[in-house]
């Protein structure tokens, strides 16, 4: 893909945009906004938008970050975002759709930081490797529908993008956090995968406006890191073949197309574990 001549407005109505398409579609000429005119969307989107620290956010030119990426943003709300740089204009968007949940992992980084440094234990540690795993390709999965969670987790993929394909598409919603998925979706490749996390909803939430759908699980994902971050590891993330979800790819249209391996793995079984058993 040519980067020079894509324009942000072109992704509006692709499948998976829907977070941020209001914003993509703002954007219809060649070429990425200015960190000014990101900051001023943001204004806008996201006003009490803040760090972990409680800074307002705004987006900055990098620099050498010598106390690390999440403990810039911590402390001055200043977000490092490269000029014409579609990675860095995908994680501002996401700052503006996801204002509480962004807020809410940059405070759990330093938390974790802060703890690890105090216990004398070197590394990153699993908490703030699956917070970053999920800050750069996080999918929630949001259903009416309390099977598809299990369904996906068992990695019956055919099965719930197939045979029970016009159910999950009114039942079920979609919603990606991490700003990395979205760089990729603009030119998807099989293979290409999130890291889900699965919330089962009353039948009503299916019913609310985007914009209000979309704060109410920010809120909700805010709430749910922060609570469960104890036990928090890459482990507690469900791979999600994204080329799976209806109306993402034409290639999905047959029953056939979930059958590849390749893309759709099987679950894995635990060691020692006969297969039949």
């Amino acid at each position: 893909m040519n980067d020079a001549l894509a324009i942000p407005a072109a992704f509006a109505e692709r499948r998976l945009f829907e977070p941020i398409a209001p914003w993509l579609a703002r954007f219809s000429t060649p070429g990425l906004p200015s960190r000014a005119a990101l900051d001023a969307l943001l204004a806008e989107a996201a006003p009490a938008a803040c760090s972990g620290g409680g800074a307002p956010i705004r987006f900055a030119a990098p620099g050498d970050d010598e106390a690390g990426y999440e403990a810039r943003i911590f402390a001055t709300g200043e977000v490092p975002t490269r000029e014409a740089d579609w990675h860095d204009f995908f994680n501002a968007l996401t700052w503006c759709a996801w204002p509480r949940t962004k807020a809410c992992c940059n405070r759990l980084h330093l938390d974790e930081l802060r703890a690890r440094d105090a216990a004398g234990l070197a590394g990153r540690g699993p908490r703030r490797d699956a917070l970053t795993q999920f800050d750069e390709c996080g999918i929630v999965v949001v259903s009416a529908d309390p099977q598809v969670p299990a369904l996906l987790a068992a990695h019956a993929w055919e099965e719930v993008f197939w045979n029970r394909r016009e159910a999950v598409q009114r039942r079920t919603r979609f919603l990606v956090f991490g700003h990395g998925t979205w760089d990729q979706l603009r030119a998807p490749f099989p293979g290409l995968c999130a890291k889900a996390i699965h919330r089962v909803v009353d039948p009503a939430w299916l019913a609310l406006p985007a914009a209000a759908a979309l704060a109410e699980t920010d809120a909700w994902l805010a709430a749910r890191l922060a609570s469960t971050i104890t036990d928090f590891s890459p482990r507690s993330l469900a791979p999600l073949p994204l080329l799976g979800i209806p109306g993402v790819t034409p290639a999905s249209e047959s029953a056939g197309y979930y059958r590849d391996t390749r893309q759709f793995r099987p679950q894995r079984m635990p060691a020692g574990t006969a297969a039949g058993a």
